[in-house]
């Protein structure tokens, strides 16, 4: 009897120790929110070209034309043998919300904000958490933004992933899929 006592102790210390080593969908959550809402950004080109009648030149024109609708930009188009050119300008009766940047110009479109986690798979190296975001919010280019995007509307739900890794007793974000970040 005491030997059986005597296993038994090691074996549930080792067995609560594992289960508390596991990280817990409540533990992932409340580390995923801190990082939302996310500014959901368009991104429209300085220049850029497409092959007419292919769906990227479809993608071009709806974006022109949404483009001037606002008055923000004026656009040219030019052909290029089998491609055509588009020229977006920055119209002088701009907002300040639409920022320069590496790529042309860039607007607010909304805000992405943390809903919940949905799974958690256990890996080798750690951990991964499937978890969703929630478009709200929209901003001054969300016009734009559905250009791009049709289909996309307020309210609707996206999956992103991040991974985890185990560090000693605490479980360390290594990184999400998410391509938007706080403003």
């Amino acid at each position: 009897m005491r030997l059986r006592t005597l296993v038994s102790v090691p074996v549930l210390a080792l067995a609560l120790a594992c289960g508390a080593a596991r990280l817990s969908r409540r533990e992932a959550e409340a580390d995923l929110r801190k990082d939302y809402p996310v500014q959901v950004t368009v991104q429209v080109p300085e220049t850029a070209k497409a092959v007419k009648g292919s769906p990227e030149h479809a993608r071009l024109v709806a974006l022109q034309e949404a483009a001037t609708r606002t008055g923000w930009f004026t656009v040219s188009r030019s052909p290029d043998g089998d491609r055509e050119q588009f020229s977006f300008r920055l119209a002088p009766g701009a907002p300040a919300a639409v920022r320069p940047s590496t790529k042309g110009f860039q607007l607010p479109a909304a805000e992405a904000e943390f809903v919940r986690a949905v799974g958690l798979d256990t890996t080798r190296e750690g951990a991964r958490v499937t978890y969703q975001i929630r478009l709200v919010r929209p901003g001054s280019g969300f016009g734009l933004f559905q250009a791009l995007h049709p289909g996309v509307k307020l309210g609707d739900t996206k999956d992103r992933h991040a991974t985890y890794r185990r560090q000693g007793r605490d479980w360390v974000l290594q990184g999400t899929d998410e391509s938007f970040r706080r403003d």
